[in-house]
């Protein structure tokens, strides 16, 4: 078995910075990731193949939309593989193991809360930066029975949405 990797847009700053933060997390827990980079669409079929060759330990999708639109792709591969994959989106959670990332519908109530300051007459450069606050996390069982994993009672428990 190779090390988890994850899939990412290097192109995307937003991506770069999830990347140099989920190494620094791996790296303190004494383990080594690979880096999948997605510059363009046809990016997908390498990195495919290479998830259908070689058996990973998992792989971690970060969120781009370039990445977003080949998903239904990575998530069906994935599945049909049996390698454990973590989305950030709950909405492509179906054929993967996990999904956790920030409450989408949280972010876009604050985004309209932002705008509408703005639009009232608020400098944007007066408004402080938001960091997300409430996160989701959704489990799906049937992906974790067709990879042979059981997940703790107590991860279940915490979980925003368990997909039986």
């Amino acid at each position: 078995m190779t090390v988890p990797s994850v899939i990412y847009n290097p192109l995307n700053p937003v991506d770069e910075e999830a990347i140099v933060a989920i190494e620094a997390t791996a790296r303190a827990r004494n383990v080594r990731i690979e880096r999948l980079t997605i510059r363009a669409p046809a990016d997908f079929e390498t990195v495919l193949t290479r998830l259908t060759r070689q058996r990973w330990e998992g792989v971690m999708i970060v969120e781009d939309w370039m990445i977003r639109l080949q998903m239904p792709r990575v998530e069906e591969t994935a599945f049909r593989e049996k390698v454990p994959a973590v989305f950030s989106l709950p909405n492509y959670v179906a054929g993967g193991l996990k999904s956790y990332g920030p409450n989408r519908p949280e972010l876009w109530r604050r985004a309209a809360r932002l705008t509408d300051r703005i639009l009232r007459g608020a400098k944007p450069g007066n408004i402080p930066v938001e960091q997300p606050s409430t996160f989701e996390l959704v489990i799906n069982l049937k992906a974790a029975k067709a990879l042979g994993l059981t997940i703790p009672p107590s991860l279940l428990a915490r979980a925003d949405q368990v997909i039986e």
